[in-house]
């Protein structure tokens, strides 16, 4: 049996990957990727892993999405 991928998943809805330029990420995101699992992947550019940890901010060199680290509540 081949591993399921979050694109053949009828319980994830994805989400167009570069229709937005901003997104807010959490701790569960990282390792980081740009586009992200929960995106379609056939229209947008190769994979990409962003250092976010360390400043809390990113950006894509590929399509400019910037991406924010939002820190869980206490």
């Amino acid at each position: 049996m081949e591993p399921m991928l979050v694109q053949s998943d009828p319980k994830h809805q994805l989400i167009q990957p570069n229709a937005l330029h901003q997104y807010n990420v959490t701790e569960a995101d990282v390792p980081l990727s740009c586009p992200m699992p929960g995106m379609f992947l056939w229209n947008s550019h190769p994979k990409v892993y962003l250092a976010i940890e360390q400043t809390g901010w990113a950006k894509c060199p590929y399509c400019g999405a910037e991406y924010t680290l939002k820190s869980a509540a206490r």
